[in-house]
């Protein structure tokens, strides 16, 4: 039996859990096919713990840690209201297709109800099919304001030489 709870960025087997998923995912195709690299190993707890708009959903199974949601709380301008982002979603292998997934994004929709939040927001690879058909069943769509004006393309700019390697192993 599968269940989701908040992590605690202060809990060693939380932060082992969370490294160990969000690594796994970063070694797939998905994830950009390469080892999460050293610095954020050694840093992205600390990271996590000093910012306060962030929250991480952890799926389990008995003791193992099978999936996580990595989230944001952001501020919908329009809305005047806190909005929350999924970063990361990531199921082990051996769990995909499982559930695990729509389990974690309850969640945290009942965490974002929590908060207030207006929306949920999150970005997709297109070629990511297998996340799309789950967006899409659990209630996702395209962004979008008026249709004559198309639907959102997330962009990025690198800043600096870590920033770039970092994006090459993502």
């Amino acid at each position: 039996m599968i269940t989701v709870r908040l992590a605690d960025y202060r809990c060693p087997a939380d932060g082992a859990a969370l490294l160990q998923v969000l690594d796994s995912y970063a070694c797939s195709l998905e994830g950009g096919g390469q080892a999460l690299g050293d610095y954020a190993r050694e840093h992205l707890l600390a990271q996590l713990r000093e910012c306060s708009h962030a929250v991480t959903l952890l799926a389990w199974d008995g003791e193992m840690a099978v999936g996580l949601a990595n989230c944001f709380t952001g501020l919908s301008t329009f809305a005047a209201r806190p909005l929350v982002n999924v970063h990361d979603l990531a199921v082990i292998p051996a769990y995909q297709g499982r559930g695990v997934a729509g389990q974690l994004l309850a969640h945290v929709e009942l965490e974002a109800r929590r908060r207030g939040a207006c929306k949920l927001t999150l970005e997709v690879l297109s070629g990511n099919l297998r996340a799309v058909r789950v967006y899409l069943r659990e209630g996702f769509h395209a962004y979008a304001l008026t249709p004559e004006m198309g639907s959102a393309q997330f962009f990025q700019k690198l800043l600096d030489d870590e920033g770039r390697a970092a994006a090459l192993q993502a």
